[in-house]
């Protein structure tokens, strides 16, 4: 639009002053032919009049009277020629001046001669001459070329410039939000993963920009899991290695101390039982911990299949409910999600150790809540309790193994769930909590 319409305004304009110039260019015949046809309308004016004035003298032409004393119908030419007192005098009449009149005066009296012209109009005749005359004069006064060239220039600079400014705006509206991609772009390759650009458009540009925040999302989410899983992979080799070791030095400690209580004298038994027992309960609690050192270190296969995923919410929850029977569990689920595509038995303890920190965090008389929904392209699942809520620093480090705020807690619960999560392609984070407490949302891919 910006080139076409200015170039077709051109286009109309150039072919308006052209056939206006066109009508210029006969002027000097047009000059000619007037003052030829005026030379010949003069003779024949001329002609008439000494023929027709020849011909009253002679008597050869008949002549109306009027009577000047006497009261009558007097036409207004005959009265205007006895009062200027002139002794004859020719007129023209009829319809356009197509008659001559010679009027001579007779005492009292005023004599007309007529004689009809053949047709020839010679008022009208005259005022189409006069009409020629005018312009023929005023198109000598111009100089046709460098007015036409002076005229073409200005409209069409006038036209471009015109034009301009709509261009202006367009280029304007297109650079603009180019130069803030680049910009975002810029800034996302220099290292600023949180960088995203405002749109309201829904032009090719905006949809740059919608791809530009959604690439720039997925990245930093990829970026982040990466980071995660290499953290986690480094934390997975030094549990492995703790594991073996402690495995290694609690078998032969519980062995010789149940050896020595089966030693002593029957005297000193009640004691060493009592002593033996506290120290075989705290080797217990190591290899619980070494169990979940092993379990953290583990990797359990990936087998995604397709998932009803509120059919497994439904499930753990009527599951952990009777261990919790002071707890209130709530379930909000969407009828409309669709299946996703993860493993069932990742999913489900993932599930499980959500709903078990909810109660827990809940207490007796509180409230848990799962709920299911459609999250952009994928389905989130939320878990949220009545709890007192998360401090900072326990909300910073949350998903940090060997970090512990529970009394029987071992710390690797959310590490081992956020691992199962993304190793599925999907994520936890934690969200504001409905109830007042805590809250994480499980988001999961969708099957395709």
């Amino acid at each position: 639009m910006a080139t076409l319409l200015p170039l077709g305004a051109t286009i109309w304009i150039t072919m308006s002053l052209l056939e206006r110039s066109l009508g210029y260019a006969t002027t000097g015949e047009l000059d000619g032919l007037s003052r030829t046809l005026e030379a010949t309308v003069r003779r024949f004016y001329e002609r008439e009049r000494l023929s027709l004035e020849r011909d009253a003298k002679t008597g050869r032409v008949g002549f109306t009277s009027f009577d000047m004393d006497a009261a009558g119908n007097v036409p207004d030419a005959v009265r205007t020629f006895w009062i200027s007192g002139e002794p004859a005098r020719f007129t023209l009449s009829g319809t356009g001046g197509d008659r001559l009149d010679y009027m001579t005066r007779a005492g009292t009296r005023v004599d007309v001669y007529s004689r009809d012209l053949g047709g020839i109009q010679m008022e009208e005749l005259g005022g189409q001459l006069r009409q020629v005359r005018e312009l023929v004069g005023a198109t000598e006064g111009r100089d046709l070329q460098r007015g036409f060239t002076l005229t073409l220039l200005l409209l069409v600079a006038v036209v471009w410039l015109v034009s301009l400014v709509p261009l202006l705006f367009m280029a304007h509206r297109i650079s603009r939000p180019i130069q803030e991609l680049t910009a975002g772009l810029t800034g996302f390759a220099a290292g600023d993963w949180h960088q995203r650009l405002a749109t309201t458009r829904d032009d090719e540009v905006g949809r740059a920009v919608t791809a530009f925040n959604d690439m720039a999302e997925h990245l930093r989410r990829n970026r982040e899991r990466l980071v995660y899983l290499t953290q986690i992979s480094s934390w997975e080799t030094l549990a492995r290695k703790t594991a073996h070791e402690l495995k290694n030095s609690l078998t032969p400690i519980r062995l010789t101390v149940e050896e020595m209580v089966a030693r002593q004298p029957q005297s000193d038994r009640e004691f060493m039982q009592q002593a033996a027992q506290i120290v075989i309960g705290e080797i217990e609690t190591l290899e619980r911990r070494v169990r979940a050192f092993s379990e953290f270190a583990s990797e359990p296969p990936v087998n995604a299949e397709p998932l009803d995923i509120n059919a497994i919410v439904s499930e753990r929850v009527s599951l952990l409910r009777p261990a919790h029977p002071d707890t209130t569990y709530r379930c909000t689920l969407d009828a409309h999600v669709p299946a996703v595509l993860a493993s069932a038995d990742l999913v489900k303890g993932i599930l499980t150790n959500l709903l078990e920190n909810a109660a827990e965090a809940a207490g007796p008389g509180g409230t848990v809540e799962a709920t299911t929904r459609v999250y952009g392209h994928d389905v989130a699942m939320e878990v949220h309790d009545s709890g007192p809520g998360l401090g900072e620093e326990a909300a910073r480090t949350l998903f940090e193994p060997t970090i512990t705020f529970k009394k029987h807690g071992m710390g690797l619960g959310l590490s081992i769930a956020k691992k199962n999560a993304l190793r599925m392609g999907g994520d936890i984070a934690l969200v504001e909590g409905a109830l007042g407490g805590a809250g994480f949302r499980v988001i999961l891919p969708r099957h395709q």
